[in-house]
């Protein structure tokens, strides 16, 4: 089983790596289509490891690429409705979407649900990256009302806490409580410039607060590149990443 995952994932990012490489001079004339199980009993076929094996050493070289370093093992583990990862990718995503607009006032760019997977102690490449944001999400500016931004704090505190940056919030009894929003208090009579993704945007998990914005600009960045930035910079720096729970979000 683990095997399968393994081989499942590097699948994965080879497509990955050459949807990402096509050239528009080229376009598909045929293709044929078939389906083989995956398990022990199949016979490695030399064949096919010599057709993809180039491809695989040049794909490795990119992906094991260290883009950065973590001073400790990134988690998804919720404590207080927030996790050690969660906070580092809500601050990396605003940190680099506030180089081009510094107005957003906070973000949640993305649920719990979509932290596909931990960032580890130490290194950090390329593949780790792919691993945790395999998809292709662009990050979006809202101007949201305050009704609409009181929407999105219930989903949060109903739902247990989820990623966020530049608010605190408590929640009890499901409900959020003592929110700070840039460290003043949430003002419901007054609009705010929310972050978030295409994806979370559209209505992912039943979420409706962007449904009917004051207005909207996508960024031209997408999740994972401002990621990638933002790790390559703290290695620039000469330091590493260092998140870890700080208390934004309670749950009592």
């Amino acid at each position: 089983m683990q095997n399968s995952t393994k081989l499942s994932t590097f699948i994965f990012l080879l497509v990955s790596f050459f949807l990402g490489s096509c050239s528009s001079t080229y376009q598909v004339v045929k293709s044929n289509r078939s389906e083989y199980k995956i398990t022990q009993h199949v016979t490695a076929d030399s064949s096919i490891i010599r057709t993809y094996q180039p491809y695989k050493l040049k794909l490795d070289s990119q992906m094991n690429e260290v883009l950065g370093y973590s001073e400790h093992e990134l988690t998804k583990n919720l404590v207080g409705g927030e996790s050690s990862l969660g906070n580092f990718f809500a601050d990396a995503t605003l940190s680099e979407a506030r180089k081009t607009n510094p107005q957003i006032d906070f973000t949640m760019p993305s649920g719990n649900g979509g932290l596909r997977n931990d960032l580890p102690s130490g290194p950090i490449t390329l593949s780790n990256v792919f691993q945790l944001m395999p998809f292709e999400n662009e990050l979006v500016v809202f101007e949201l009302k305050g009704s609409d931004v009181q929407s999105l704090l219930d989903y949060i505190a109903r739902t247990g806490g989820q990623p966020i940056a530049g608010l605190t919030m408590k929640i009890k009894a499901n409900k959020p409580v003592d929110v700070l929003i840039g460290g003043k208090p949430f003002n419901p009579s007054k609009n705010y410039s929310v972050l978030t993704s295409n994806y979370i945007a559209g209505g992912a998990d039943g979420i409706s607060s962007f449904k009917n914005p004051v207005s909207s600009k996508v960024m031209g960045l997408k999740i994972r590149d401002a990621l990638i930035q933002y790790i390559k910079e703290a290695k620039n720096k000469g330091v590493k990443i260092s998140s870890k729970l700080d208390g934004r979000m309670t749950n009592d």
